[in-house]
């Protein structure tokens, strides 16, 4: 894994809870779920590669 993968992570991470206290603050709580929601899918989008690696190994050591 490499450590651009993990700050971007963070990234995300940091400006989607600054992002849904603003938009709560401000009485927009479900545009503040949406954005959570978004969060949560781009970082599984930037996870799915590493993760598509993972299987691959474990599928290789166990011969399946």
């Amino acid at each position: 894994m490499d450590i651009s993968l993990l700050l971007k992570l963070i990234g995300i991470g940091l400006l989607v809870a600054i992002g849904c206290q603003v938009l709560s603050k401000s009485g927009r709580d479900e545009q503040s779920t949406m954005l959570s929601v978004a969060g949560i899918i781009i970082a599984m989008l930037l996870i799915l590669k590493e993760l598509s690696g993972l299987l691959t190994t474990i599928s290789n050591l166990f011969g399946l």
